[in-house]
Formats: C-alpha cells, structure tokens, sequence
C-alpha cells in the first residue's frame, strides 16, 4: 500500500538500524522528508545521505539531547530502545531506570517537544513502536515489559488529547522481527543452550506464534506508513499487533 506524504516531515528514533531504519526509507518513499535520529552518529548520517534527510546524533537517555532536536515535525516515530534480559533479584537497577528513560520518559519528552507545532497545524501522526511485551509478559524482561507497557498507555493519553487537535497516536506492536538486535538474541540462546540457530527461532522466539517466520522490519515500516496515511484518520489509541498471532494464543 502506498501513501502520499509529500510536504510532510517525519523524525524517528533509533533511525540508524533495524525496524528504524526500515522506517526511515518508507516513510522516505511515500514522499516525508526524514529526520533521523540515533545514537550512532556515523551511521544516523549514512541513512540521512541515503534518503535525503537530515541526521542528528542525540543519546536520549538524557532530557537535554531532545530540546536539540526540531520540534516542526508532521510525524513522530518513537523508536529507540534496548533490550536486557535477567531475573528481577538480578536486574541491575541503573539498568532498569535506563531502559525506563529511554523508552518511556524520552518518548513523553518528544511527544511534548513536537505537539504545538502538530495542534498549530491541525495535523499529526505519533507512531509509538511498542511491542507484543507492550501487551503480554515475558520472564526475565521486567524493564522492557514495564516500559513497553507504559508507552502503551502515554500513547492513549496523547490520542485522547490529540483527538481535537487533528493528531492522532497509536501503537505498533511487533513480535520477534528479523533485526541485528534479534540476531543477537538469537546467537546467545543458541550458545547458551548449545542448540542449532533454526531451533531457538523455532522452539523459543516463536513458540507462542501462529506463523512460525520471523518478521520483516519492512512489514513493520509499511503498517508506520499506513497510519500516517489518510486512510488512518480514525485510528488514535489504538495497538495493533503484528505479531503472527502471537499473542492471540
């Protein structure tokens, strides 16, 4: 499906890599000028160069990076996160509250940083790249999960009051999608069990889905797209898995 967002101007978080990146060139082809934001510098201006955007190194853990960034945008993506895994007596509790600052606090910061300009136009798309995690629980993820969780609901509050104003704010909720991150995982289970790759997509990522494939990070990009479409007016407050049915079991 294809959108037309010529004029338009999209900023998206964790833009450098994976599902970001993915997003960034979507966004880019349905005509948005793109502004990309990582925390890998060299790599945040290869993806600007290779859409003709604008990039902008910024580690958004910290509130004063986002005051830096342009606030006249037509679209949010929020992005960025991390991951780490380990029972909850183990989970470093800096490492909690970094996950927390970067994947809750940050995207109420961007929110709040780019709605004037979104309510003095009339117009606005916030795209909040949740997770299934945003709706179920996994073991051994509790800052992701609760993070996940809170994005959830920061994204209802900004399409309840968005709604007036002409902007909405919805939810993306993947399962487990074909990035470096994923790679990762999947490479430290396979070690850590001394299993074969295909085995740990099989028996451990994709247990509870219906459709046993990893996703595309471009199938991700296409659904951000579609939301900031016109066809998706009517959609605010919402999350929409994607997901193979993961957590329809």
């Amino acid at each position: 499906m294809t959108s037309d967002l010529d004029g338009r101007t999209a900023l998206v978080t964790g833009g450098a890599g994976g599902i970001g990146l993915a997003c960034v060139r979507a966004l880019a082809a349905a005509g948005a000028k793109v502004h990309v934001v990582d925390l890998d510098a060299d790599r945040a201006e290869a993806a600007a160069t290779e859409v003709g955007g604008w990039a902008h190194a910024a580690d958004l853990a910290d509130p004063a990076s986002i005051d830096a960034l342009p606030a006249e945008v037509d679209i949010l993506v929020n992005n960025a996160g991390v991951q780490h895994v380990a029972p909850i007596q183990d989970f470093p509790p800096d490492r909690f509250t970094h996950i927390q600052s970067l994947m809750v606090t940050a995207p109420f910061l961007l929110i709040r940083h780019t709605l004037p300009a979104m309510y003095a136009r009339g117009w606005g798309r916030i795209v909040n790249m949740s997770s299934v995690h945003g709706l179920r629980a996994s073991a051994f993820k509790s800052a992701y999960v609760a993070a996940k969780h809170g994005l959830e609901g920061l994204s209802k509050v900004a399409a309840l009051e968005g709604a007036e104003h002409g902007v909405t704010s919805n939810c993306v909720n993947p399962g487990y999608v074909r990035t470096p991150l994923v790679d990762g995982q999947i490479d430290a289970q396979a070690a850590e069990h001394d299993i074969p790759r295909e085995d740990v997509v099989a028996e451990v990522l994709l247990k509870r889905a219906a459709i046993k494939k990893l996703i595309e990070p471009e199938d991700v990009a296409s659904l951000v797209v579609w939301l900031c479409s016109p066809h998706a007016g009517h959609i605010t407050g919402a999350s929409i898995p994607l997901d193979g049915g993961w957590t329809a079991a």
